[in-house]
């Protein structure tokens, strides 16, 4: 009877001359408020525009290519915001009267800033799933040698072994995303505060950290993604990538707080890196918004990514 119904709706479309949709990224359920119109609400393409013709930067090696669907990652397109301790289950359901959809969870690392997260365990994780919030699971490990905030140095990297440091937290990662109840081909993003990427040590130091960290998400069947500063991590992280350096995350997350929301107009990434769905932009930070009566201090993002696949 399915079967006779959805032939039904595709030859009324046929004849009233439309075409079935192409495969479309996994969008959250619809909520019962309205979203408001985001910043692109005028341009039809948007901030998911096709990115602009190569330039001369593409003949360079691309890094994570294909679409992530294709091996199992759910992808979400939308707003989401990020905030650091994971808001009550109330909250949530308040900020259903919001302009975003997903929301990004700081699921552990000893550089997490807020370590007590009252509110995040597996049933917060299943009931704001069930409102039609979309997961962006953080980890705040080590961080680099020169890491520019002074709250950040008690995590700094040595130079001892900084790869094998990063396989051991990566597997800590999916430890704690295992434990919240995130299945297989959801994705962690490995939170770098900016550095100074022009130290050739502390560059190196934290480049194979980040790729230990890496491979090992990725052997133990999660997505490896990687935030940091557009101006630090990332400028590091796409010189890496023009050098052909292996074990790279697979989706990058930049922090560029002036500006449009973009995800395809970033200046330190070649137009083709890290595509298709691959690209999260943090387009401001630390602002206060209020919806449904629930005030939060949050940073916003435009996103184009995997999202956290439920058990």
């Amino acid at each position: 009877m399915r079967r006779a119904l959805v032939l039904l709706a595709a030859l009324a479309s046929l004849l009233a001359g439309t075409t079935a949709p192409a495969l479309a990224t996994d969008r959250p359920l619809p909520l019962p408020q309205p979203v408001e119109p985001g910043p692109y609400a005028a341009d039809p393409a948007g901030p998911y525009a096709a990115p602009p013709a190569p330039g001369s930067r593409a003949a360079a090696p691309e890094g994570p290519r294909g679409d992530p669907r294709e091996e199992g990652a759910r992808v979400f397109q939308g707003k989401a915001f990020d905030t650091c301790v994971a808001p009550s289950y109330d909250t949530m359901r308040a900020w259903t009267d919001s302009p975003y959809r997903g929301v990004g969870v700081y699921i552990g690392g000893r550089g997490r800033a807020c370590p007590e997260q009252p509110n995040l365990d597996r049933r917060w994780v299943s009931d704001v799933s069930e409102l039609g919030w979309r997961l962006l699971p953080l980890y705040v490990g080590s961080q680099a040698p020169c890491v520019h905030a002074e709250r950040k140095r008690p995590y700094a990297l040595d130079s001892d072994d900084p790869r094998r440091r990063g396989v051991r937290e990566g597997r800590d990662a999916v430890a704690q995303a295992r434990e919240l109840g995130l299945a297989a081909n959801s994705p962690v993003y490995l939170d770098m505060e900016a550095y100074d990427e022009d130290d050739a040590q502390c560059a190196r130091t934290t480049l194979e950290f980040i790729q230990g960290w890496s491979s090992e998400v990725r052997r133990l069947d999660r997505i490896p993604g990687f935030y940091s500063s557009a101006t630090s991590g990332v400028v590091h992280l796409e010189r890496a990538r023009e050098a052909g350096a292996p074990d790279l995350p697979d989706v990058v997350w930049f922090a560029r707080w002036e500006g449009p929301a973009s995800l395809h107009d970033e200046p330190a990434l070649a137009p083709g890196a890290w595509q298709p769905h691959r690209r999260i932009h943090q387009y401001e930070g630390n602002v206060r918004r209020t919806y449904g009566g629930r005030t939060l201090l949050v940073d916003e993002n435009m996103v184009d990514a995997p999202v956290a696949i439920l058990r």
